[in-house]
């Protein structure tokens, strides 16, 4: 009896560990992204976002926001990041070119 328990036990754990839930697909076609080449200009102020905003918080896709909306949070977060104004001016040039 004890060795039904002990392999009923095992079965399910095998069977629990194993089985992964697929996350449900879409069936509606995605809209197509953009894709903006970025200038070697917007590739240091993406390369200065990705890396002084994740230093304290997720990184918020340029869309979530509109260009009036980003521009407070950019001066606030600039501030807190330290990042001087040219820095800045390269960070508000990359979201507002993904706009």
């Amino acid at each position: 009896m004890k060795n039904i328990l002990i392999l009923a036990g095992l079965a399910l754990f095998v069977v629990s560990c194993g089985s992964q839930k697929m996350a449900a697909v879409a069936t509606t076609p995605a809209e197509p992204s953009k894709t903006v080449a970025l200038t070697p200009e917007l590739e240091a102020g993406r390369n200065l976002y990705e890396n002084s905003c994740a230093k304290c918080h997720k990184l918020y896709d340029p869309k979530k926001f509109t260009k009036e909306e980003w521009s407070p949070i950019l001066v606030r977060m600039g501030k807190k990041a330290k990042l001087d104004e040219t820095q800045l001016a390269s960070v508000t040039d990359y979201i507002h070119s993904q706009l």
